[in-house]
């Protein structure tokens, strides 16, 4: 793996790959000021915080249900968003029109939502950018990472953002070693992008538009937009004689 200086210049292709035009149609989204003059689409992640700061007006047109929680004077829940009973929404945070927030979710600190989008049963964002449409609808982590328009996650996908030593996360694309200079830094994935069931993303992963991946994948990396990201495994079956079972009655339960 070879490292490429912090401030590059770098190879178009790679410069290319990391600007956020190419992950993202940003023309109508209604907080695309976010992302101007950003070179490397994981520079966004640190301008959240401060944005959120600058833009949110805490206010609840949309419906909270009973047995629902959000936090009033942190969070901002556009017309026609709704908040199911046994969530909660712990703020800062801006929630787009029409967005669901189903039972059982938990949005936490600093987290933009736009129009439309769901955050499903059992899901956690943190830190999360979510463009018009994005899904994250079954037992997903969303943790300083960005999901494109139309990004459907697959139930039980996670998108990593921690390295277990605490070092700087570093992302890997075309045989380099890109640094970030941030130690929390989950995945960026592009517009219209889908993963399977039970996915992982390693902390540093970009995937691009159009993006395919089987179930069960941990990624790593980067891969490039309209790709299939496929997983080959083996299985065997064999009797239970074979594998030395005898065969029982089931016992009750």
């Amino acid at each position: 793996m070879v490292p490429l200086a912090g401030e590059g210049p770098w190879p178009e292709d790679i410069s290319r790959r990391l600007r956020p035009e190419y992950y993202f149609d940003l023309s109508d989204f209604a907080h695309r000021e976010l992302f101007t003059g950003v070179e490397r689409v994981w520079e966004v992640l640190p301008r959240l915080r401060d944005y959120l700061a600058a833009h949110l007006r805490p206010a609840l047109e949309g419906t909270v249900m009973p047995g629902a929680w959000v936090e009033e004077d942190a969070v901002y829940l556009g017309p026609g968003a709704v908040v199911e009973p046994g969530a909660y929404v712990k703020g800062p945070a801006i929630i787009g029109p029409g967005t669901i927030v189903r039972h059982g979710a938990y949005i936490r600190e600093h987290c933009l939502i736009g129009a439309g989008c769901v955050v499903g049963h059992a899901t956690e964002l943190k830190s999360a950018i979510l463009l018009d449409g994005a899904q994250a609808p079954h037992f997903n982590y969303v943790g300083d990472s960005i999901l494109g328009r139309r990004v459907n996650l697959g139930a039980g996908t996670k998108l990593s953002n921690f390295k277990n030593d605490g070092s700087e996360v570093k992302v890997r694309l075309e045989g380099h070693e890109l640094p970030t200079g941030l130690r929390k830094f989950g995945a960026v994935i592009g517009d219209g992008a889908a993963t399977g069931c039970n996915c992982v993303t390693s902390p540093g992963t970009l995937v691009g538009p159009g993006v395919m991946v089987y179930g069960g994948a941990v990624l790593r990396g980067a891969y490039r937009a309209h790709t299939i990201v496929k997983l080959r495994q083996e299985h065997e079956a064999v009797s239970k004689q074979r594998a030395g079972s005898a065969q029982q009655e089931p016992e009750g339960r």
